[in-house]
């Protein structure tokens, strides 16, 4: 049985809607893959995830939003929490990154992709990042709702983890 987990925070629903996209997309491939009875997708909120999880994962997506030009407290705090219980233990497990922004995600994604790079998980797709174009307090505090090439970008990304899972490209 192949895992992949994917751990999301978000305060408005955008990152949160780009985990249930990614996970759709993974869950469509096993199918597509014929492979739906040797594949499970969890779906975690960060606060709720732990080093354990991410040992029994065989691989990643990390949904998070962009606050204030870096990664939101709450998707921090997971990584913190979860650092030094998994190091050396889940390299060469491929992850990919989801990040929800209103105009920029870079600064998000780069220090996802830092923490990642320590513990010596293998990118397998450039960071997608979702802009939102929320300038206002009013627009950033709201309720969001993706786009529809946000969430099919987020679907292949879930698709593209479930397959290199699958086919044994990302294996530790």
């Amino acid at each position: 049985m192949k895992e992949l987990l994917i751990v999301w925070h978000s305060r408005t629903g955008a990152a949160q809607q780009l985990a249930e996209a990614a996970e759709l997309g993974a869950l469509q491939t096993a199918a597509a893959l014929e492979h739906a009875d040797t594949f499970r997708v969890r779906r975690l909120p960060a606060q709720d995830t732990q080093g354990v999880d991410l040992l029994a994962a065989d691989g990643m997506v990390f949904c998070a939003p962009e606050n204030l030009g870096s990664l939101s407290g709450e998707m921090k705090a997971f990584f913190d929490r979860s650092y030094y219980a998994v190091l050396d233990r889940v390299a060469g497990r491929p992850y990919g990154m989801a990040v929800s922004a209103g105009t920029d995600g870079h600064g998000a994604a780069r220090q996802i992709e830092r923490i990642c790079t320590g513990w010596r998980l293998k990118l397998i797709s450039p960071a997608l990042i979702a802009c939102t174009g929320a300038q206002t307090p009013e627009a950033i505090l709201a309720p969001k709702e993706l786009a529809p090439q946000a969430r099919t970008s987020a679907e292949e990304l879930g698709g593209l983890l479930a397959a290199t899972l699958l086919l044994g490209a990302g294996s530790a």
